[in-house]
């Protein structure tokens, strides 16, 4: 299969749909900057180990590096995301299924930005295909041994999240109990700083692979295989995926970092810099493992999990129910919306 931009075109040509396909996944992406990748540099902001400015740039610049560096790592989440689904048939019909699974994501990320909720796009996007997949295929259009990964990502990134923030917290603060005040902070800021960047680059390996693999999925539909190697993102494709993820952020970055560290835990230098590293841990083994998982749910459970070792009190347990909330819905809303369009769109 060629895929060269120029065979790209071609296919475009032949089916315009695949067109549309792409520009939802670069919708999608787009959101993702705006809702999830904040969140990698929400505790360095509200600590003031950055400005907001500043800390958007950087993570603009990891985001991308983080889309096309992991993908020549580990492309263990793009096989999960383009097996969990079965999009086989009729091509036509397939492509316009999956066109309606990517307008069911973006509607319902536009609905969570709105409202200032860090939603999860990976759980999103997944509920809006497996929709797709349903309308298109039935049952069997789910991947059961792949689909069940989401389950283990989610459960990991909550558990792991909060536990590791609570126990890296415990660390630090034995370890650093007798070093001066001044000192430590100095240092606490470096560590976040790195630790920023560091996110923002793992988010762009879950999350860039995440929108990249349904983009690839559209095209391996066009061009009939029924197979694809995840191995083989073309470099246009990731660049293209890259700045679209740096655009949201400067779009809507500043809504979510309120939101999540600020609204919910306050947190200082030394607590911010255990809420990143436990994030960076969860993200880093998902990444590796192929679980597909969000960088909001990590990220917010080891801020919690970092607010509840110093204080139980200090976590403002409303706002995190209001995101777990956000996020349960998710699936069947997504999933319906995805489902109901397919079968609309696969009238004409």
């Amino acid at each position: 299969m060629d895929l060269s931009l120029a065979a790209f075109l071609e296919q475009v040509i032949a089916y315009p749909t695949l067109a549309v396909i792409i520009l939802l996944v670069l919708g999608v992406t787009v959101i993702s900057g705006a809702t999830d990748a904040p969140n990698a540099i929400a505790t360095a902001v509200s600590t003031r180990c950055m400005t907001p400015g500043c800390a958007l740039i950087v993570a603009a610049v990891f985001n991308l590096v983080g889309i096309i560096g992991m993908t020549y790592i580990s492309t263990a989440v793009a096989h999960t995301m383009f097996s969990m689904v079965n999009f086989n048939g009729d091509t036509h019909h397939a492509l316009l299924a999956l066109e309606a699974a990517m307008i069911g994501s973006i509607v319902w990320g536009i609905v969570c930005w709105f409202f200032g909720i860090p939603a999860s796009k990976s759980h999103s996007l997944i509920a809006g295909i497996t929709g797709g997949a349903i309308a298109l295929n039935g049952i069997q259009g789910v991947v059961a041994a792949e689909w069940v990964k989401v389950i283990y990502g989610m459960v990991f990134s909550l558990a792991a999240g909060f536990i590791a923030g609570w126990l890296i917290l415990r660390i630090i603060e034995k370890v650093f109990a007798f070093l001066d005040r001044k000192r430590a902070e100095r240092t606490f800021r470096i560590v976040q700083n790195i630790n920023a960047a560091l996110l923002s680059f793992l988010h762009g390996a879950q999350d860039g692979q995440k929108f990249m693999s349904i983009g690839m999925l559209g095209i391996a539909l066009s061009f009939g295989a029924e197979e694809f190697s995840t191995s083989t993102f073309p470099l246009w494709f990731m660049v293209i995926c890259s700045l679209a993820i740096s655009l949201g952020t400067f779009l809507g970055g500043r809504r979510i970092i309120k939101s999540v560290a600020m609204d919910m835990v306050k947190l200082e230098k030394h607590q911010g810099a255990a809420a990143t590293s436990s994030t960076i841990i969860t993200l880093f083994i998902a990444s590796m493992t192929g679980m597909p998982v969000s960088t909001s749910h990590a990220s917010t459970a080891s801020i919690m999990g970092v607010g509840a070792a110093h204080s139980i009190r200090r976590v403002r347990w409303q706002v995190a129910e209001h995101m777990v909330l956000a996020w349960v819905l998710t699936f069947p809303c997504c999933g319906f919306i995805g489902f109901l369009l397919a079968h609309i769109f696969m009238l004409f």
